[in-house]
C-alpha cells in the first residue's frame, strides 16, 4: 500500500480509538469517522460497539485494509473530545499535516486532568450531597451523603493504582458505604440509610449509559445499544448487591437505629443542588475551563424546562420538554462555538436521567420497601427514558448541530 494511504488509515484508526476512549456513542462516532474518511478521500466502513472497533478502509486501487480491535468501554472526557474535534478542523483547513495530527492525538490522550486530584476529590462529595438535596430529604441526609461521597472518591483514586480494586470498585464502594450508613443510624437516627447509600454511589449509577444505549437503539445501532444497556444493568446489579450485603453485615455487627423522620429541606435548594451538581459534573467529565460555564448553564436549562413541562404535562413528559430544550441549547452551542453539541448536552442530560429511579425500583422489587415516596416507579421511569430519547431526537430536527459528535 502507498505511504499516503498508510498515513491516512493510521490517522483514522488512531482517531477512532481516541474518540471511543473519550466516551463517544457509537452512532455519533461512526458518523464522524465517515466524515473524516470523506475528507481524506478514502472509502471506509465502520462498526463500533462499547467493546470492539472494526474498520474497513480502501484506497484508490480498491485495496482493502481491515482492522479489528477489542477495547474497554470509554469514560467521558469532554475536554479531550473538544480538543480532538478541533484537531480535525485544523486538519481540514490545512493548519496541520496528517503526521502532525497523529502526534497531536497522542498529546491529547496524555494531557493531565485540568482540575487536579483535590478538586476531583471534592466533586465526588459535592455530587453526592447535591443528589441528596434533589431527593427532597433532610439536611442530615445531605451531610452524610457528602461524607460518604468522599469515601467513594478515595476508592476511585485507589482503583486508578490497583487493577484488583478496579475490578471490584463498584460493589466494594457500595458495600463500604452501606456499612458506614448502618453505623451512622446509631448516632443519627434522622437519616434515611438506603437513600444516603444511593446518594453516595450516585457517580456509578448508570442512568446516562442507559439513556445513551436507548439513543443508540433508536438510531438502529442495535449491537452497540444492546451491549451498552446490558453493561449498565450489570453495573446497577453490582451496586445493589454491594449495598444489600453491606447493610446485612452492618445489621449483624451493630444493628440499625430506629428511623426518625427529619425536617424536609426547602424547595428552593433544588436550584442550589443543580448548581453544585453541574459544577461537579464539569470537573468529573474533565470539561475545558472555557466550556465550563456553558456546561453549567445546560444543567439549568434541562432542569428548569423539565420542571416547567412537568407542571402542564406531568413528570414523565416533563422530561421530554427538558430534553428538547437541552437538545436545542446544545445544538445552538455547537453553532456558536463550532464544537460538538455533546460537550454540553451530556452534562445537562445527567440532571434529567432517572438512573436513581431504576435503583429505587430495583430495591422495591427485591425488598418490597420504598426508599422514597414515589408512585408507579417502574412505568414512570420507563416513560422518562423514552421521553428523553424522543426529546433529543425532536431537538435535532428543530435545530441541527454543526458537528456530528
Amino acid at each position: 500500500m502507498d505511504s499516503v494511504f498508510d498515513e491516512k488509515r493510521r490517522f483514522i484508526i488512531r482517531l477512532g480509538k481516541a474518540l471511543h476512549k473519550f466516551g463517544t456513542p457509537a452512532y455519533r462516532l461512526e458518523a464522524h469517522l465517515q466524515n473524516v474518511a470523506k475528507l481524506l478521500q478514502i472509502e471506509a466502513s465502520f462498526m463500533v460497539t462499547p467493546t470492539a472497533l472494526t474498520f474497513v478502509l480502501s484506497n484508490e486501487e480498491s485495496q482493502d485494509f481491515n482492522y479489528h480491535i477489542r477495547v474497554k468501554p470509554g469514560d467521558l472526557n469532554l475536554g479531550a473530545l473538544a480538543r480532538t474535534d478541533q484537531l480535525v478542523d485544523e486538519l481540514e483547513t490545512g493548519q496541520r499535516t496528517l503526521s502532525e495530527a497523529i502526534e497531536r492525538l497522542d498529546e491529547i490522550a496524555d494531557k493531565h486532568d485540568p482540575y487536579g486530584k483535590f478538586l476531583t476529590f471534592l466533586s465526588f462529595g459535592a455530587a453526592s450531597g447535591a443528589f441528596a438535596m434533589l431527593m427532597n430529604t433532610g439536611w442530615n441526609d445531605v451531610f452524610w451523603s457528602t461524607i460518604l461521597g468522599f469515601i467513594v472518591g478515595l476508592y476511585v483514586f485507589w482503583a486508578e493504582r490497583s487493577s484488583r480494586i478496579a475490578e471490584m470498585l463498584e460493589p466494594l464502594a457500595a458495600l463500604t458505604c452501606a456499612l458506614c450508613a448502618s453505623a451512622i443510624t446509631l448516632i443519627d437516627p434522622h437519616i434515611n440509610a438506603p437513600l444516603i447509600i444511593l446518594s453516595s454511589v450516585i457517580v456509578f449509577i448508570p442512568g446516562l449509559a442507559l439513556t445513551l444505549g436507548l439513543s443508540e437503539l433508536a438510531a438502529r445501532h442495535l449491537m452497540s445499544g444492546t451491549a451498552r444497556i446490558m453493561d449498565a444493568l450489570m453495573m446497577l446489579f453490582k451496586l445493589y448487591f454491594g449495598a444489600v450485603l453491606g447493610m446485612a453485615i452492618g445489621t449483624k455487627l451493630w444493628g440499625i437505629g430506629e428511623y426518625v423522620a427529619p425536617e424536609v429541606i426547602p424547595a428552593w435548594t433544588a436550584w442550589l443542588a443543580v448548581t453544585i451538581l453541574s459544577i461537579s459534573l464539569v470537573i468529573s467529565f474533565k470539561s475545558r475551563k472555557k466550556d465550563a460555564v456553558w456546561g453549567i448553564l445546560s444543567g439549568y436549562v434541562a432542569f428548569g424546562a423539565s420542571i416547567l413541562g412537568a407542571e402542564y404535562l406531568g413528570a414523565a413528559l416533563g422530561a421530554f420538554v427538558g430534553a428538547f430544550a437541552l437538545g436545542v441549547y446544545s445544538n445552538l452551542f455547537s453553532r456558536i462555538r463550532n464544537l460538538p453539541s455533546s460537550i454540553v448536552k451530556l452534562l445537562g442530560l445527567v440532571v434529567l436521567v432517572p438512573g436513581s429511579k431504576v435503583y429505587i425500583g430495583l430495591n422495591s422489587l427485591v425488598s418490597g420497601e420504598m426508599m422514597v415516596a414515589t408512585d408507579n416507579i417502574g412505568s414512570t421511569t420507563f416513560l422518562i427514558f423514552m421521553s428523553l430519547v424522543a426529546g433529543l431526537i425532536f431537538s435535532d430536527v428543530a435545530l441541527r448541530s454543526r458537528k456530528t459528535l
